[in-house]
């Protein structure tokens, strides 16, 4: 949407225009009421305007079209109905004489590239399909007598990088193809040789902005020039018109119109009379400098309109200062309010100030806190480097592997010199789990599209891709019933448990076989699809929401039980408790809250891709590390703290949204299960699953915190009722402070820590991103990595801290301690 308003108008697109870009029931963005060369079309009266494809259209320019069959963007998954219906209307536009302007809007390049990148093997005959297309197209133009005249344009709005995505600064995302095409352009050949050689900065002929393509068409065809247009006429096309009066007058209407521009935005008159000379030896602003300069251009049209003899280079000063003049205006697109960008980076010092001291009164002891500190201060360091920022991932996988060394290493302490062999292969597997999250999926941009995971080994051989999906659907399938046991008969368990994870693999094996059909193998379509053959994909999502949600009730059900019960299970004699204290037994509301924590594991397998599947069987890896760690050791080392398993929480939340291919960049943001069980565009329900989609990885690691928050507070319960043993070995210093803080406070002086490590952290980064983009907002890539670095703060800070970490999170706390 954002480089659709910049092709119309001629205009910069805002910021605002990405977040909602993302909104398809929006219509704030409409540009019914803006002058575009649609709009002036339409007002020429000389023909209706028709459009097909991209729906965006219809909602940009509500009312304007006169026949139009719009098609979803954000079903990316589709590469084929999307295309099929533009092109089952083109044959009969063609033979219609009733029209002066067709858009023709495809989107099966863009889904393509979003699912399997530049390189996918989808690509190649898609691409013959719109070659053939085009050679319809202008064969018709070339036979048919009331097409002689029209002016056919092939273009894209945006380009992708290697990973097939769009929305940062990358050449491959920046750099489309633009072709004009007629009869009456041979005129213009310049025998230019075709096709050229690659470059990696897909610069070949000339470049221009898009938009550029305002003003031109607005030349070509016979209408004003759109008011809030900055593009500038292509050069190339003035030998169209043999008069060089009629050259120069195009080019003077041309930087009229945008001297107009410049004077509205600096509120000055700046071009309406000739600067005198001392304000030209020194000028006060860049506007000032401009007009200074439009002098010599201004003398130039004004020779060549009344038919001066020129040098055939004449234009060339003019172009010149069309694209000075485009450039400041490019770059002055935004007006900063800094008395309220300076008011919002108080209250997020002091936020960090009061997150600070609240940390430094929950934590104990406060040195815990040393090492969040370390981690907060070096990334907010980081955001002030736009190279940092592109590849922050690196940060992550960096400090979690620095962190979970620290851990194993500390298990090594013992009272013995024997060598500890149980630890050496608990270290091993945890440190080569954290190296398999690292180099899983490349993001970023430096290495995006480069050798991973997924692409040696996955892609290559979907057989032992499947083999590692099958085995994470019978984990988790082995973790539901394991958790309902006991609660639910087993004859109702076992299949009901078996049914849901059955339905949730059958609709993941059916949406990679449209979405990747290489990557479904033989055995997969035989022998699974067959049993639910014609069901839709949207029916079979629908099948596992709604076992989801059955599911969730019935655990919530037992939880909302068991504390019914409790008051009777409460006047039990101590003696009793102590007992089931002593043997460790895990109470059933702390086992339904992992019962919950399954259930989203369904769902994030549900709304992940095919290739992502495995990482949650490392995470289990992982998360049985933590569980380990958390009980006291025997050897006389340290158990984790709470604010140890906050600290981890922060860097496996962080760590396992990049692993699964997430990154600052807009271009990033997976829609491809957006829709999965949605017919119709719903902004709620497309806002929660496009979140849990990217966040997946995430939100698991909120769970699995609640549910070894859970086990740190019975085993301190433990160490409060049992005390030292008279061994000498009750303890660190930490955990009896943590033992301490929790009699003061009850259970819920736990979930306060980790809420307030998560909270220093998250302070920390707000402030940091805020300033940065303060500070570097007249840098060269503010729009495309400072700002969507800034949207992904807003999404992590109230997405997933506020709303996961501290929502989500304490319900689920709440319930376990019921």
């Amino acid at each position: 949407m954002p480089r659709l308003k910049a092709i119309t108008t001629g205009s910069v697109p805002s910021f605002l225009d990405v977040v909602l870009n993302l909104d398809e029931g929006d219509e704030s963005s409409s540009l019914a009421s803006q002058d575009t060369w649609l709009a002036q079309m339409k007002a020429k009266g000389t023909g209706k305007l028709v459009m097909y494809g991209d729906d965006t259209w219809l909602k940009l320019f509500p009312g304007t079209f006169d026949r139009a069959d719009g098609t979803t963007s954000f079903f990316v998954s589709d590469f084929t109905e999307v295309d099929h219906n533009v092109t089952r209307n083109i044959a009969g536009e063609l033979q219609n004489d009733d029209w002066n302007t067709m858009i023709l809007h495809y989107l099966g390049l863009d889904h393509i590239g979003h699912k399997g990148g530049p390189r996918s093997p989808h690509m190649v005959p898609k691409q013959r399909e719109m070659d053939d297309i085009v050679n319809q197209i202008y064969k018709a133009i070339e036979t048919q007598d009331h097409l002689k005249s029209t002016l056919f344009i092939v273009c894209g709005d945006h380009g992708m990088n290697d990973a097939g995505n769009h929305g940062a600064s990358s050449p491959g995302e920046t750099s489309p193809a633009l072709l004009f095409i007629s009869p009456k352009l041979k005129g213009l050949q310049k025998n230019q040789d075709a096709p050229l050689p690659d470059a990696e900065d897909f610069q070949f002929y000339s470049t221009v902005e898009q938009s550029d393509l305002a003003p031109t068409l607005a030349a070509l065809l016979g209408f004003p020039i759109p008011k809030n247009n900055l593009g500038a006429l292509i050069p190339e096309f003035l030998s169209i018109w043999p008069k060089k009066a009629d050259q120069a007058y195009l080019l003077h209407q041309n930087a009229r119109q945008i001297q107009t521009v410049i004077s509205a935005a600096s509120g000055t008159k700046t071009f309406d009379s000739a600067l005198p000379v001392s304000s030209c030896a020194n000028p006060s602003s860049d506007y000032e400098e401009l007009a200074c300069e439009w002098q010599g251009p201004s003398n130039i049209l004004m020779s060549a309109r009344v038919g001066d003899d020129m040098d055939p280079q004449w234009a060339l000063p003019v172009t010149m200062w069309l694209r000075k003049a485009q450039e400041l205006m490019s770059g002055m697109a935004s007006n900063y309010d800094m008395s309220r960008l300076i008011l919002g980076q108080v209250a997020a010092l002091l936020a960090v100030i009061f997150s600070l001291y609240a940390a430094t009164k929950t934590v104990s002891p406060t040195r815990s806190l040393t090492p969040l500190l370390v981690i907060s201060i070096a990334y907010s360091i980081m955001m002030f480097a736009s190279s940092y920022v592109e590849e922050e991932h690196h940060f992550w996988y960096l400090a979690t592997s620095t962190w979970f060394g620290y851990l194993t290493l500390r298990g090594f302490k013992r009272t013995t010199t024997t060598f500890p062999s149980h630890l050496l292969l608990t270290t091993t597997p945890i440190l080569l789990s954290l190296r398999l999250l690292r180099a899983w999926n490349q993001t970023g941009q430096k290495f995006a599209g480069t050798p991973d995971i997924v692409k040696l080994f996955l892609e290559p051989h979907p057989h032992f891709l499947w083999l590692l999906v099958g085995l994470t659907y019978v984990w988790t399938h082995r973790q539901l019933v394991y958790s309902f046991h006991g609660r639910i008969p087993v004859p109702i368990n076992y299949p009901a448990m078996t049914g849901l994870v059955l339905a949730a693999f059958t609709f993941k094996a059916a949406f990679t076989l449209e979405d990747a059909p290489e990557l479904v193998v033989g055995f997969v379509k035989s022998s699974l699809l067959d049993f639910t053959r014609g069901a839709s994909l949207i029916a079979r999502a629908r099948a596992v929401f709604v076992g989801l949600g059955l599911a969730t009730a019935a655990g919530m059900g037992f939880i909302l039980w068991e504390w019914k019960m409790g008051g009777r299970r409460s006047r039990r004699s101590r003696s009793k408790r102590l007992a089931l204290a002593s043997k460790k037994k895990v109470p059933a509301r702390a086992e339904a809250i992992t019962t919950l924590q399954h259930l989203y594991t369904i769902l994030a397998l549900t709304q992940s891709r095919t290739t992502n599947t495995p990482l949650f069987l490392i995470f289990n890896l992982v998360y049985w590390f933590l569980s380990n760690e958390i009980d006291a050791p025997e050897d006389g080392g340290k158990s984790l703290s709470t604010a140890e398993l906050g600290i981890s929480s922060l860097l496996l939340q962080y760590a396992s949204f990049f692993a699964m291919g997430g990154s600052n960049a807009i271009s990033s943001v997976d829609l491809s299960n957006a829709y999965n069980g949605v017919s119709d565009f719903n902004v709620v329900l497309v806002g929660v699953l496009t979140y849990v989609g990217n966040w997946a990885g995430p939100v698991w690691w909120v769970f699995g915190t609640v549910v070894l928050l859970g086990k740190i507070w019975r085993r301190d319960q433990n160490q409060k009722r049992l005390g030292s043993g008279g061994d000498g070995k009750r303890g660190d210093e930490e955990r009896e402070a943590e033992v301490s803080m929790v009699e003061e406070q009850g259970r819920i002086g736990l979930f306060k820590t980790y809420v307030a490590v998560m909270t220093l952290f998250t302070a920390f980064s707000v402030a940091a991103v805020m300033a940065a983009c303060t500070i570097l907002r007249t840098h060269l890539f503010v729009w495309t990595v400072f700002s969507p670095k800034y949207l992904y703060c807003v999404a992590w800070s109230l997405g997933q801290h506020l709303v996961v970490n501290v929502g989500l999170g304490g319900l689920l706390f709440w319930l376990g301690s019921l």
